[in-house]
């Protein structure tokens, strides 16, 4: 074919259809600190916010402090000779400092629940979204915003309860005289315990925010939270069935997370103390994936 037969190539930008901008980099991410920094700002002049991360620290500490005090009563150590060996009661001291988690849980759930649950059941979701509508961005930046709340609660709240823990238990007869190992964290299983619980809290505010996100209600939200954290061990303490009692308690967001709070017996556990926590973050995970399909392709 000669050159005069050929036919012309179209040029650069006609006859391809319309050429999507691609955002630089730079670009996105100036994107995502503006989104982030106005949902740090809206988080932060909540009055309930502040009220919310206290009581979760409050209420963390006060449980753990008043379960240690009961301990030695519990244990029986004023009532038999030896009551208070290690080797009689089993008591982890680590696990029993930390045991007001239980409670300052589903406070910090709820926090997570409205950081976008209030905005659904207000109708500020349309707003939001306008200001910012790219809503994987949006939700990405309240991730991190209630991963820092979280992250610094759980501080808070673990690093008190512990402090409690070490100064009360050997009143309680919890000493390496009896056989129990003083808390420090210096030992490896001691830390591993208390950082494990900070992320654990972290993980179920995830958790909580996912499936808030999902749902898109905040009273749906934290009926199935607290459901799935408190359920699965009531419904494997009454099942017969010890095998599937066993099974249920490894998928169990809150019982195989809070293994990583043990620090006695832990080879008799149906899961490593990491390997729970690794549980607890598989349901976060699976619950932020939900909660973002349902933000990208459902109307607010």
């Amino acid at each position: 074919m000669s050159q005069a037969m050929r036919p012309a190539r179209p040029a650069p930008g006609r006859g391809r259809g319309p050429v999507r901008p691609v955002a630089a980099p730079a670009a996105r991410s100036a994107q995502f600190r503006d989104v982030l920094h106005g949902e740090w700002t809206k988080l932060r002049t909540l009055p309930s916010t502040s009220w919310l991360l206290l009581s979760a620290a409050a209420l963390t500490i006060a449980v753990s402090a008043a379960t240690v005090i009961g301990t030695g009563a519990a244990n029986g150590c004023q009532a038999a000779r030896g009551g208070c060996l290690a080797a009689v009661t089993g008591t982890d001291p680590a696990k029993i400092s930390l045991i007001g988690v239980y409670l300052g849980q589903a406070v910090l759930a709820v926090l997570a629940v409205l950081v976008i649950g209030g905005e659904y059941d207000t109708g500020m979701i349309r707003v939001t979204l306008t200001a910012a509508p790219r809503r994987l961005t949006l939700l990405a930046a309240k991730a991190v915003v209630v991963t820092g709340c979280a992250l610094a609660a759980g501080a808070v709240a673990a690093g008190g309860s512990f402090l409690a823990g070490r100064l009360i238990e050997p009143g309680r007869g919890l000493t390496a005289a009896n056989g129990y190992v003083p808390l420090s964290l210096g030992n490896g299983a001691d830390l591993r315990a208390v950082a494990g619980t900070v992320l654990y809290l972290t993980l179920v505010a995830l958790l909580a925010l996912g499936i808030t996100t999902a749902a898109r209600d905040s009273a749906v939200g934290i009926g199935v939270v607290l459901g799935l954290l408190y359920l699965f061990p009531v419904i494997t303490a009454v099942i017969p069935d010890h095998i599937l009692a066993r099974h249920l308690e490894q998928a169990s967001p809150m019982t195989a997370g809070l293994y990583i709070q043990a620090t006695v017996a832990v080879r008799s556990l149906p899961l490593t103390p990491w390997q729970g926590l690794g549980v607890t973050a598989l349901w976060a995970a699976g619950a932020l994936l939900l909660g973002a399909l349902a933000l990208r392709l459902r109307d607010a």
